[in-house]
């Protein structure tokens, strides 16, 4: 018995290679992006680590395409194949998230981003798969309004015959050297009501989300991390805080060996404001731009994206693709291709799940399926 992932909205398969580490049973089975450019990085990554293929290949279109009769006909009979085989079908996917982003365009479910997360959840419950993972920016459960709608697609899944749990998970928490929060979803099909699922009083899956953490990011924030300090040219400043180092950006860039990585020199080249960079204190990340990282710190975020990448702790420009990557703990091999567009490259590294967060989560997943549909199996056999 294996795991047969679907995956949509995959970008360059950040979250898809957290699923595949090969100590897990997933297989990635299906991927589905609509942005060419980034599932053709996908392709690129898998091809430079010998990966195979996925099963029924790669997919660039809406998701919406299988939503209708003749492709989503096309869908549930590569998931039929699968359950023939005898193996348990997922669904794993985060829609993309600016419309219920602070600090994106915030239309929430009206927006043109904002309505794929109904289209998941409404693909899941025509597809049946036997369980799904869903991830959003915090913005979907911040405000009332987008909390409303994150509970309707709650509702409609148990409505559909799923136990789910969700939470916010902070990267902190597993070792990721950026405070990142991000809203997560899993959800049980239960076909088979003699299935060994926990469930929580409040009817809920009973799931352990903090299996896998490292720290407590609430109590790791609150440890007393260096602050703003002048900003000096290619200076040096030793490691001497009471704080985690391996939580710090200059750990990940040492770790990664960004300086020598592929995508080292991939880096938005500022003109106008060089002046205005060198007035920025190492650490200063209060302002809406021009945020500068302190190098024995955490990172606010991995990339803004576009032009807005944060500010490099000694040298006067903004950061790497490289440098991007180590702040996500994306592993030291991972690269990107150099035809692949600067834009494109920052979008699809900051729009990704952090590596070591998502592998926390497959690893649970992994563990909590097994728990569950090892004893059904046997059971039946």
């Amino acid at each position: 018995m294996a795991f047969s992932l679907f995956s949509f909205f995959s970008g360059s398969g950040l979250l898809d290679l957290a699923f595949e580490h090969h100590e897990l049973d997933y297989n990635i089975a299906f991927v589905n992006e609509y942005n060419q450019s980034f599932l053709d990085a996908y392709k690129y990554v898998r091809e430079n680590r010998d990966f195979p293929p996925p099963t029924y290949g790669y997919h660039c279109c809406d998701i919406n395409d299988f939503l209708n009769s003749n492709m989503g006909t096309q869908l549930r009979s590569y998931i039929n194949e699968q359950r023939e085989l005898g193996n348990i079908i997922g669904f794993i996917g985060g829609p993309p998230c600016p419309d219920f982003s602070v600090g994106g365009k915030n239309q929430g479910r009206d927006g043109e981003n904002g309505i794929l997360a109904k289209s998941y959840i409404d693909l899941i419950i025509a597809q049946q798969p036997d369980f799904f993972f869903f991830e959003n920016v915090r913005g979907l459960v911040r405000t009332a309004k987008h909390r409303q709608y994150f509970t309707e697609l709650k509702s409609s899944l148990q409505n559909a015959g799923y136990i789910v749990s969700d939470t916010v998970l902070n990267s902190l928490s597993f070792g990721v050297p950026q405070d990142r929060d991000r809203v997560v979803m899993i959800g049980i099909l239960n076909k088979k009501r003699n299935q060994n699922i926990p469930i929580e009083n409040s009817g809920d899956l009973m799931f352990p989300w903090l299996r896998y953490a490292i720290f407590d990011a609430n109590e790791i924030k609150m440890l007393d991390w260096p602050t703003k300090q002048p900003y000096r040219e290619k200076s040096r400043r030793i490691f001497r805080y009471q704080v985690p180092e391996v939580l710090t950006v200059q750990h990940w860039f040492t770790k990664n060996n960004v300086r020598r990585h592929p995508n080292a020199r991939d880096i938005f080249r500022v003109k106008a404001g060089k002046t205005k960079m060198l007035q920025v204190f190492e650490g200063d990340t209060s302002r809406k731009s021009f945020k500068r990282l302190h190098r024995w710190r955490y990172s606010p975020t991995a990339a803004y994206g576009n032009n807005e990448v944060h500010l490099h702790p000694y040298e006067t420009r903004r950061l790497s693709v490289s440098e991007a990557m180590a702040i996500q703990s994306l592993p030291a091999w991972f690269s990107l291709p150099a035809e692949m567009s600067l834009t494109n490259k920052f979008k699809t590294i900051g729009n990704g799940v952090p590596y070591l967060m998502a592998l926390a989560i497959s690893k649970t997943l992994n563990c909590f399926l097994h728990e569950i549909f090892d004893e059904v199996n046997g059971r039946n056999g």
